[in-house]
């Protein structure tokens, strides 16, 4: 005989099913879900970092061009020839524009010659030390470059002598030198100890470009020196034409007009280098 489930059991295994079935898993959490949790608890919010890499899109100034970056402290040195002789200068920058410029000059000659009977052993001793402020107004090899010779030892000097015995021409007037006591005397040609210069020229003993090391200089100029200064020193006797009345020239004031006389034809000869000219060829290197 079978056996029938009570009405009561029926219901309650339905229910048991029901519940089961209709069960569904719990919501899963994001982290921006867990941090909205967090705020809506009373928790304190957390505050954003900036990322690693986003200091790398701040905006900065615009460097300088390399070339301006790297013209300071730079030095120049450089050799060359010119009318003032065998040069050797520095330079350095001042702005991009703009150098000074520093130079010693030397050159020496000798050579003996006799001029109105008058044995001359001559030197020809070139001293000098000068200074220019270089601009360049392309910022290329072109400059003008005003300055000064600071320090102006150009000069000629000459040791003279007459023989005895032999007839020479002073100021127009003609002597003999005693041979008991021939002339002898020294003579110098000197200009302005200081003189202002005037350059235009191509190249830079600082090239601006960064990789750039080598420059040939080439320059031209003047250099406003000043009227020549002659001074004739003789000491001896001289004797008229025919070898008679022989003096002492220290004494005698007709021959000492005729030495200012000489010493003024010796400037006038030399006139035209009250302005030097001046042109030059270089080798320089920028360190």
């Amino acid at each position: 005989m079978r056996k029938f489930l009570s009405p009561a059991a029926v219901f309650f295994c339905i229910s048991i099913l029901t519940t089961i079935c209709c069960a569904q898993p719990g919501p899963t959490l994001s982290a921006s879900d867990d941090k909205a949790a967090n705020s809506t608890s009373g928790s304190a919010p957390d505050i954003a970092q900036p990322a690693a890499n986003d200091a790398a899109v701040v905006e900065q100034s615009p460097a300088p061009p390399q070339s301006q970056r790297m013209f300071a402290s730079k030095v120049g040195v450089g050799v060359k020839v010119s009318p003032l002789g065998a040069g050797v200068e520095a330079a350095t920058p001042v702005t991009y524009h703009t150098n000074l410029r520093v130079g010693f000059n030397t050159f020496s000659y000798s050579r003996g010659f006799t001029n109105d009977g008058t044995n001359y052993a001559a030197s020809l001793d070139f001293r000098s030390f000068e200074t220019h402020f270089d601009w360049f107004p392309f910022a290329g090899g072109f400059h003008l470059s005003p300055g000064a010779v600071l320090y102006n030892g150009n000069q000629i000097k000459a040791n003279a002598s007459v023989p005895g015995s032999q007839t020479f021409t002073l100021g127009g007037t003609s002597y003999i030198s005693d041979p008991a006591n021939p002339i002898t005397g020294t003579g110098k040609i000197g200009f302005n100890s200081v003189a202002p210069t005037f350059l235009l020229g191509w190249g830079n003993l600082v090239p601006r470009r960064e990789n750039k090391h080598i420059s040939i200089p080439v320059e031209i100029g003047m250099m406003f020196q000043g009227s020549p200064k002659a001074t004739l020193n003789l000491v001896g006797n001289v004797c008229d034409t025919t070898g008679a009345n022989c003096h002492n020239v220290a004494t005698d004031a007709t021959f000492q007009s005729n030495v200012i006389a000489q010493q003024t034809k010796l400037n006038n000869d030399m006139s035209f280098f009250k302005v030097y000219p001046i042109l030059s060829v270089g080798f320089g290197y920028k360190f």
